[in-house]
């Protein structure tokens, strides 16, 4: 089929390799503007738009889509059988729905219609899900409302972060866009309705997110810690400065009070609901660098007792 493809990160970029090998003829890829990032703040290109430029396609980079004249008519010349989105990070409009002939098909990174949204990779191992997988839908105005396609169902293991999930979906995904652009082609693959009762959100994440509850158990705590990685991660308060945790497990001491230091030899442990504990491996104080908990506790002389997130 001839394609358009939507899509920005590192997530789709195998999604687009995929369609390209399966001789899908990709006239066109849409991806949102460089960015600037890292610590020197220079101008970088998206995934996707690396990845296009490696195999010559066209592609543009508009900032808006929804009265984008110059868009509209691009698409509208190269009259795609399909659109394929991944990952692209804008809303459709109602116009790009509408235009080509099997509709915008959306590989989303949850079993819907659980966790419609923005992080739903996140929110399945913040929340402590064993069970996940990746959906192929048809778009359309609603929240990731749309009729779905084909689903997969993957694995979350009880270490594993937000990061290990993304790459296992990417990869699950890819190969389920493909199976699912050829079931629209020779017109064997039909939609069907998600159950609205059974919806779930899984809203766009913020810092706040990333703030440690230590009234929370200590496996709901780590599981935060894991899915909320790399941004925003965990992070508290120690004697009036932000600690960031970039290192953390459950542990084994219990007994100590929700939000309160004990410190054994090497490890700093903290207290969390239930009279569990977290254990600290790896942390950060405001304005300095990151550093392994023995090194943390020498330099910064923490003592048992001391109280977390004041």
């Amino acid at each position: 089929m001839k394609l358009v493809f939507c899509g920005t990160p590192e997530f789709a970029v195998g999604t687009l390799e995929a369609v390209i090998a399966a001789r899908h003829e990709v006239a066109l890829v849409v991806t949102q503007p460089d960015r600037a990032a890292g610590r020197g703040m220079e101008m970088q290109a998206p995934p996707v738009k690396r990845t296009a430029a490696a195999h010559g396609i066209a592609m543009m980079q508009p900032e808006k889509i929804r009265n984008n004249a110059e868009l509209r008519e691009r698409l509208e010349l190269v009259r795609p059988d399909a659109i394929a989105v991944v990952a692209y990070g804008r809303i459709i409009p109602k116009w790009m729905l509408e235009l080509p002939r099997l509709g915008c098909i959306n590989l989303h990174g949850s079993l819907l219609p659980k966790y419609r949204g923005a992080a739903p990779v996140q929110w399945a191992v913040a929340n402590g899900d064993a069970l996940t997988g990746v959906t192929t839908m048809r778009l359309d105005e609603g929240l990731d409302t749309g009729e779905m396609l084909l689903a997969r169902e993957v694995a979350i293991g009880a270490e594993e972060t937000a990061v290990d999930l993304f790459r296992k979906l990417a990869a699950v995904g890819a190969e389920l866009m493909v199976e699912t652009l050829a079931g629209l082609a020779a017109g064997t693959l039909s939609g069907r309705k998600q159950d609205e009762a059974q919806a779930t959100l899984a809203p766009i994440l913020t810092r706040e997110d990333g703030a440690i509850d230590f009234a929370r158990t200590a496996r709901q705590i780590y599981d935060r810690w894991r899915g909320f990685q790399p941004w925003p991660g965990a992070h508290t308060i120690l004697r009036g400065k932000n600690l960031i945790v970039h290192r953390m497990r459950v542990g084994a001491e219990s007994g100590i009070e929700a939000g309160v230091l004990r410190v054994v030899g090497d490890e700093m442990a903290a207290g969390c609901g239930g009279r569990g504990s977290v254990l600290f491996d790896q942390v950060q104080m405001e304005g300095k660098r990151r550093m392994s908990a023995a090194e943390f506790l020498r330099g910064v002389q923490v003592k048992s007792g001391e109280r977390l997130g004041l």
